[in-house]
């Protein structure tokens, strides 16, 4: 069947008002990797739009050897990696006995943890858990108080829901244990729709800001997101960055580096990994969400 012309026209502006989006959501993070590429006088000139101008690698040599942007980098690791393994497997021991129609006391713990996403305990009554728990200055305190997010345990239970009774029954009646049916039936068939809730996980560990600085007391365990919103919000440590290089070394090229190339390339830092990890989970994030909400 042959679209019509007002489908057509429909179409035109909907791609078009997409696109424009898009760009507007593209174009400054363009323009931040420039900027990170270029050179001194291009950046304060305003020369610099979405091409790197007279090209230099100084700022990102800059940022390795004047900031503990390396230890921050593996500490954003670790919080994102063990937090993503914590949440995957709670969430799927959570949301495996929530689908089972035979699992007593189901729409009870349904409601409860629906509940937990209409109210919170606040923030003061969290901070004082966290500390009576003695786990201030431990990244257990940025794993456990998040380890299950309702949401995604809601998804993740809806799409067990939809997996065909027919081959629950059969793996019963071959001997199949609980443990069995989660581990041969239902994992393997889940797979689009835990790569997707892993990268909603993943990304809220590796962009966590608030809770590290509320949790985290110790500079030294403090991850990539801290250090690039210190780097943008202190005008007095990239001094110390610019004047502990420029005692270390004669190289006249590191007082071509600005402040803005400096917070463009910690940005760029920060940015680029979950850049390059959303293409390889693109297609099972897109089929996970799909599947995850279509009954049937």
């Amino acid at each position: 069947m042959r679209a019509t012309r007002g489908e057509h026209l429909f179409y035109a502006i909907t791609y078009t008002i997409l696109s424009v989006l898009a760009l507007s959501c593209l174009l400054p993070l363009v323009h931040i990797f420039a900027v990170s590429l270029s050179d001194n006088d291009a950046v304060m000139s305003g020369k610099v739009s979405f091409w790197p101008v007279q090209f230099t690698l100084e700022s990102y040599k800059l940022l390795v050897e004047g900031t503990p942007i390396v230890r921050s980098f593996n500490n954003s690791i670790i919080i994102t990696v063990i937090g993503t393994i914590l949440n995957m497997i709670f969430t799927v021991m959570a949301g495996y006995p929530l689908s089972r129609k035979y699992f007593y006391g189901r729409r009870f713990f349904s409601m409860a943890i629906v509940f937990t996403m209409l109210f919170s305990a606040g923030l003061i009554p969290n901070f004082l858990l966290v500390k009576s728990l003695g786990l201030l200055d431990s990244y257990w305190s940025l794993w456990l108080p998040g380890i299950v997010s309702a949401w995604n345990l809601l998804v993740l239970r809806s799409f067990f829901e939809n997996i065909p009774e027919e081959l629950v029954e059969a793996a019963r009646i071959d001997g199949c244990s609980e443990w069995g049916l989660l581990g041969r039936i239902f994992l393997p068939l889940s797979l689009p729709v835990l790569a997707a809730l892993s990268l909603f996980y993943g990304v809220g560990h590796w962009n966590s800001f608030f809770s590290v600085l509320m949790y985290i007391n110790d500079s030294a365990k403090h991850n990539l997101s801290v250090l690039v919103q210190n780097m943008i919000q202190s005008q007095q440590l990239l001094n110390e960055i610019n004047h502990q290089m420029n005692m270390g070394t004669a190289d006249d090229s590191i007082n071509k580096i600005t402040p803005q190339s400096i917070r463009a390339a910690g940005i760029m830092t920060m940015v680029i990994p979950m850049v390059i990890v959303y293409p390889f989970l693109q297609k099972f994030f897109v089929k996970g969400m799909l599947i995850g909400s279509i009954k049937g």
